[in-house]
């Protein structure tokens, strides 16, 4: 394999395991009480950490696969029981949720479901907005059988599915949900209009100035950055927002400053290495020009004679 190929194995990687550990971040119960308590209206003005133990369970992370008939978990006997967190290579390649939980609402009886999804950037080839309804359509669906059994349908539950999408132009928040509109006459149709729930949230690169508004932009941010070195994230994280710096918690925001090193320099050594060979390039056609043979100008730029020759006729082609 050659080193080509080797560093982009290495990068692709060091990619994944950075967004493992993004997701892992956002998993912490600590973390996840302060989104609630800024996307979820029965939580607002409350103090995350008295949200922390309306949080049932261990999220699910990156484990439960949004395919239909894949998302909730069976016995032998094919009962369904809870969602489906078997070890992620059993369906290698499945589409997963990033995050996914139950929340106990304040009355102590109802309880919401709850997803959290990550993007390093927003998508070019499909509309965010779109594959957040189809994602919140299955936390509907897959409830059949796990939350509600048979046409049991007004035992379904509330979802939330929350996007956090990195590197936009704007800090930003959208809330999108079902509305009623009467078109003719007024009539009151039973039902809860608020089962479907969507969060956008877009966050820029840089950490904003400390402000309520933006409150949940900075401690993302500040977060996932790339420039914040882990010292200074784990301070502001504890000294901001009064999150307790956990062991667990301390360890994924140095893995994460250790992948983004790596992906920082990999891409630098990616961009001296094309400047190299353009600047080879340059050298080889001049060289080539003034009569120079092909062993010569191999021995003077250090590469074999057949790449010499190989450069000098694709630089002839696009002459």
């Amino acid at each position: 394999m050659n080193s080509e190929i080797t560093n982009a194995v290495k990068a692709a990687r060091n990619r994944a395991q950075y967004d493992e550990c993004a997701k892992r971040l956002l998993g912490q119960k600590s973390i996840l009480a302060h989104i609630l308590v800024n996307t979820v209206d029965e939580f607002k003005g409350m103090n995350p950490k008295d949200v922390i133990p309306y949080i049932e369970g261990e999220p699910q992370v990156g484990v439960v696969p949004i395919e239909q008939g894949l998302t909730n978990a069976s016995d032998m006997a094919g009962h369904i029981g809870g969602f489906n967190s078997e070890n992620a290579e059993i369906n290698e390649g499945t589409v997963r949720f990033d995050i996914v939980f139950y929340v106990r609402m304040r009355d102590g009886i109802s309880q919401i479901i709850v997803n959290i999804e990550a993007q390093k950037n927003k998508p070019v080839t499909y509309k965010i907005l779109n594959r957040a309804i189809f994602y919140v359509s299955r936390l509907i669906s897959s409830q059949k059988e796990r939350d509600f059994w048979h046409s049991d349908y007004d035992d379904i539950k509330r979802v939330f599915s929350i996007w956090i999408c990195m590197n936009m132009d704007m800090n930003s928040m959208s809330y999108i949900h079902l509305m009623k509109e009467d078109i003719v006459n007024e009539y009151d149709w039973e039902g809860n209009i608020d089962l479907l729930n969507i969060v956008l949230l877009g966050v820029t690169n840089e950490v904003p100035k400390r402000e309520e508004r933006y409150e949940l932009h900075r401690l993302i941010s500040t977060l996932l950055s790339n420039e914040i070195e882990a010292e200074e994230k784990l301070n502001m994280i504890e000294l901001e927002y009064q999150i307790p710096v956990s062991e667990e918690l301390r360890e994924e925001v140095n893995l994460m400053c250790n992948l983004s090193e790596g992906i920082e320099e990999r891409a630098a050594e990616k961009a001296a290495e094309k400047t190299l060979r353009e600047t080879n390039k340059k050298v080889i056609t001049n060289m080539h020009r003034k009569g120079y043979t092909l062993e010569q100008i191999a021995e003077i730029v250090e590469i074999k004679p057949e790449e010499v020759k190989k450069i000098i006729e694709e630089e002839s082609m696009t002459v």
